[in-house]
């Protein structure tokens, strides 16, 4: 069986690896569809290794084999790779912080013992079981695999909850910007403002609900005094600084997307501002239902983010597009059986 893998830096390749096999505590998945995230384009460009657990991790797909003991799926039901719930026995679940449960943390990363030597970029593979959840009925294959980024969203929101009527900016409109943008208004923001240099995605933030989609040069004059809450979804060291320019006096920003390298910053604008300043990583296991609440009324549309479906032969060529023009697509999914 071939898995697609990086395997240096801009290097993608299709790799021989042996069938998975249900071993105790995991489940074998025939991949539906599985998403190329932003984390994998940073993998690709990247000159340190890339966990090959985590190379193609928005995934769906059916059951086909279970391993002893697993309890919680059964052959031939639809499900998704989420993250597993808070295990209750590791140092921050007995303090009672399981939202930062070291077990499914290592599980989401794929540095657990269960972990993939591949990741879903292939037709079949062997999951931890605890981090499967049920597709929800009805949701078409496209929108099951598109449950896991918008549960990234969806948790950077109940990050830094807003109150009615709040202004909040998405700095950057991929996919994760156009999915935060819909949870925000979903969560009761007032107006949400969007930040994208790129023409078509401004359009794609205001058919999604955006009140309005602005280039970074227009966002200060927009926002005036600044905004409530101001999401950084670009993933750039330099938008780090601008999203708190961006933010009123005693606002939050909450840095959602992966920035490489280091960031300068203007220390004395955080200081005078009184900025709040969280991060937001991943997603948890409950949070998962929700999203696929979310979708399947609606409030958060995930198939206008769909671009295109390629095979496995044709993923090294959409990896190094992406990876040279972000804005060549916003989410292109990858069909294993083709």
């Amino acid at each position: 069986m071939q898995a697609g893998l990086v395997t240096g830096q801009r290097r993608f390749e299709l790799v021989e690896v042996p069938e998975p096999q249900p071993v105790p505590g995991t489940a074998v998945l025939e991949v539906g569809l599985c998403g190329i995230c932003g984390t994998d384009l940073h993998g690709f460009l990247s000159d340190q290794r890339y966990n090959p657990a985590i190379c193609g991790h928005e995934f769906s797909g059916v059951v086909t084999a279970l391993g002893k003991g697993v309890t919680n799926v059964h052959e031939g039901q639809r499900v998704l790779a989420g993250v597993a719930p808070a295990c209750g026995r590791c140092g921050p679940c007995r303090a009672g912080q399981a939202s930062w449960c070291q077990f499914a943390f290592l599980g989401m990363v794929g540095r657990d013992e269960l972990a993939a030597p591949h990741g879903a970029f292939a037709p079949r593979i062997a999951v931890g079981a605890g981090r499967l959840i049920p597709v929800a009925e009805g949701l078409t294959d496209t929108q099951a695999a598109i449950v896991e980024p918008a549960t990234v969203a969806l948790h950077a929101v109940r990050r830094t909850p807003s109150r009615l009527g709040d202004v909040v900016a998405v700095q950057g409109c991929g996919p994760i910007g156009l999915l935060t943008l819909q949870c925000a208004r979903a969560a009761g923001a007032g107006r949400v403002v969007a930040i994208e240099p790129n023409p078509v995605r401004r359009e794609l933030a205001l058919a999604l609900g955006a009140d309005a989609a602005v280039t970074p040069e227009a966002a200060a004059e927009l926002l005036g005094a600044g905004a409530d809450i101001v999401y950084e979804c670009a993933g750039v060291p330099a938008t780090i600084q601008s999203a708190v320019d961006l933010v009123r006096r005693g606002g939050t920003v909450n840095l959602v997307g992966l920035a490489s390298g280091s960031a300068v910053i203007s220390p004395g604008v955080w200081l005078v501002k009184e900025v709040t300043l969280v991060a937001s990583i991943g997603s948890l296991h409950h949070e998962f239902l929700e999203s696929m609440d979310l979708i399947a009324d609606e409030r958060v549309k995930v198939t206008p983010l769909h671009d295109r479906t390629v095979g496995l032969s044709e993923l090294a060529a959409a990896i190094e597009r992406l990876a040279d023009d972000p804005s060549s697509a916003v989410k292109v999914l990858v069909d294993p059986r083709r």
